[in-house]
């Protein structure tokens, strides 16, 4: 026995939610179900609990553009953040459409019968979908399994190891010599928060990384709220913020030593006596790999304090009490926190089949960031890298709603990205990052030109998924049976 429905969307975080919507305001009269693997909803901002756990974008751009942020902070908590994700499904019904403890195991297309058949555990059962449409809102990463390297002598060290994906309560830093190896997002956002109780506090890194300061409240979003309609303030707070992100984004791939220089300035002035050079000055340029925030500079002020200290150095050896570096320096340690980062898992890392071909991401190109050459009916939400993941994941959704309503018009079942002319291939993701790095192998290509290109630009997206076109090297095909085709 198997259910159906139009669209089946793996995944209720951020990407599925705002998906519901979308479908439920742009293409009602289309079913849909949220098939999502853990007992409630939020992704991301419910399977991270460590301490201090925040955006590190604002909320007006890694809110919903259809639901207005309203709290202070524009740069908001992990717990605020789900607060707001469960508002914003019950308000707009979409809590009703999730199956919860439904892990997609594998997912099969028939082009015969244009349906997908999705195939689910649910409580250590097996059990059955069918869809015209399958849109994965599952994220990027591995929930399972985190990346932690292979540190020698980890089996000495008599302390707890931790790393931040599974951070649980039982996790005790009050009082306690804490080393948290990493220096990206996660490990901006621990160490200040860490420093508060615990005895002491090191940032061991092997490369510096760029930080960024800035308030946690938008004076000018505020400003706005008092004097507008709370839409009305949050849609031009959104166009600002989304503008200047452009602007400086662009000024500083244009002019990386200018803006390395300038990003190292402002650590300096926070910093005034310690050595900026060794730990805060990234070998790479702005914008190679993602910026770090850190909200009112609270890292900055945690180092100014003496409560927390940075350490650039490498690992030699973990031993009983705790890390001998490279440089022969051994730091102490009863908690060890490895904030090495993620495991990009494409497509929850279930196998994929196309009329009982293997679908492997790694051998088809990206159409406009979200869908597969030669892949029918078939979606992904992909977020941007350089600006919030949302202002994407909207866009996403908005456009399949535009691609469903286009093949109801035209009494087609199917549609297909097809590459009508060769294209230079690049990577998916032009990132240095470890993470990114790591998986290059797996992930899909993208292509030099439209609509194969990644833009990583809301503007240019936003007229090309809202108002562009939707027949570009794309096929509609598989009459529905007895089906007349629109004019």
């Amino acid at each position: 026995m198997s259910e159906h429905f139009d669209v089946v969307v793996v995944g209720a975080g951020i990407s599925g939610i705002g998906a519901g919507y979308h479908l439920q305001a742009n293409s009602p009269t289309r079913s849909y179900v949220i098939l999502e693997r853990r007992d409630r909803l939020g992704g991301t901002w419910d399977l991270f609990r460590y301490p201090g756990i925040r955006s590190d974008s604002d909320m007006y751009t890694l809110g919903f553009s259809f639901k207005p942020w309203t709290e202070a902070k524009a740069i908001a908590d992990g717990p605020a953040i789900l607060r707001y994700l469960d508002e914003t499904a019950r308000e707009y019904g979409v809590d009703r459409h999730i199956r919860y403890r439904h892990g997609v195991k594998r997912a099969d297309w028939s082009s015969a019968d244009a349906r997908w058949t999705v195939v689910a555990d649910r409580d250590g059962a097996e059990v059955t979908f069918t869809c015209a449409f399958l849109f994965m809102c599952s994220g990027y990463y591995n929930y399972a399994r985190a990346y932690t390297p292979d540190f020698p002598g980890i089996e000495d060290f008599q302390g707890r190891i931790v790393h931040p994906q599974f951070w649980s309560d039982d996790v005790d830093y009050a009082g306690k010599n804490v080393v948290v190896i990493g220096s990206g997002a996660t490990a901006v956002t621990l160490v200040p928060e860490l420093a508060k109780a615990a005895a002491s506090v090191a940032m061991l890194q092997r490369s510096p990384t760029y930080i960024v300061a800035r308030p946690s409240e938008d004076g000018i979003a505020n400003w706005l709220r008092s004097k507008l309609p709370a839409k009305t303030a949050y849609g031009l707070t959104r166009w600002k913020n989304v503008l200047l992100q452009q602007y400086f984004f662009r000024a500083m791939r244009k002019h990386p030593d200018k803006a390395k220089k300038a990003l190292v300035d402002m650590v300096r002035k926070e910093l005034p006596g310690h050595d900026v050079d060794t730990h805060f000055t990234p070998r790479y340029n702005p914008w190679d790999q993602r910026l770090c925030l850190v909200p009112d500079a609270d890292l900055f002020a945690s180092i100014r304090e003496g409560k927390a200290s940075v350490v650039t150095d490498t690992i030699d050896r973990f031993t009983g009490t705790g890390i001998r570096l490279a440089s022969g320096k051994e730091l102490e340690a009863d908690l060890v926190v490895t904030a090495t980062g993620l495991e990009i898992q494409l497509l929850s890392g279930m196998p994929i089949t196309v009329d009982g071909k293997l679908f492997e991401p790694a051998k088809h190109m990206t159409y406009k960031g979200m869908m597969f050459s030669d892949v029918p009916n078939f979606a992904i939400s992909f977020g941007y890298t350089n600006a919030s993941w949302t202002l994407k994941a909207d866009l996403t959704a908005k456009y399949i709603t535009r691609l469903l309503n286009a093949m109801h018009k035209r009494g087609m079942r199917q549609v297909t990205p097809r590459l009508a002319a060769p294209v230079e291939e690049a990577p998916f993701l032009e990132f240095t990052s470890g993470y990114v790095q790591r998986a290059a192998a797996q992930l899909p290509r993208q292509g030099s030109r439209k609509p194969w290109r990644v833009h990583q630009n809301y503007t240019l997206d936003l007229m090309a998924l809202k108002y562009g076109g939707i027949d570009q090297e794309m096929e509609f095909s598989n009459p529905e049976p007895g089906a007349r085709r629109a004019a």
